[in-house]
């Protein structure tokens, strides 16, 4: 299997990146369509609901509480269950990235879906 990563979407675009997928609700603020060369935006699918991203407003200190309300969320989503299941198939074949927005490389909603993700397909 290839490597789940994820990373900014501000940071250059790399042959290593495979898939690349936008998981962030909001598109980015100066990011061109060109520039994100993405191959898939999962906008609402399997981002934090606009209540808890409000919520959150990305405090650190806020973060553990985030990471369980936002797991929460994808448990009881359809969507993002199918959207594992997809990313796993991907991931025979190629790496792929998951892009965020956020400047805070540890506090952020891919953070926590890419660990969401790891544990749906741990425990299969």
């Amino acid at each position: 299997m290839h490597e789940l990563k994820i990373k900014r979407i501000y940071e250059a675009q790399s042959p290593d990146d495979g898939f690349r997928v936008l998981v962030d609700r909001l598109w980015p603020r100066g990011i061109s369509k060109e520039r994100a060369d993405l191959d898939e935006w999962e906008r609402a699918e399997v981002s934090p609901s606009t209540d808890l991203r409000k919520w959150f407003g990305h405090d650190p200190h806020k973060f553990e509480q985030f990471e369980q309300r936002f797991d929460e969320e994808l448990d009881g989503s359809e969507a993002a269950h199918q959207f594992a299941a997809d990313i796993h198939k991907e991931l025979q074949s190629r790496n792929v990235t998951l892009l965020y927005g956020a400047k805070d490389t540890e506090h952020n909603n891919a953070v926590v879906l890419k660990s969401w993700l790891e544990q749906q397909w741990n425990n299969q």
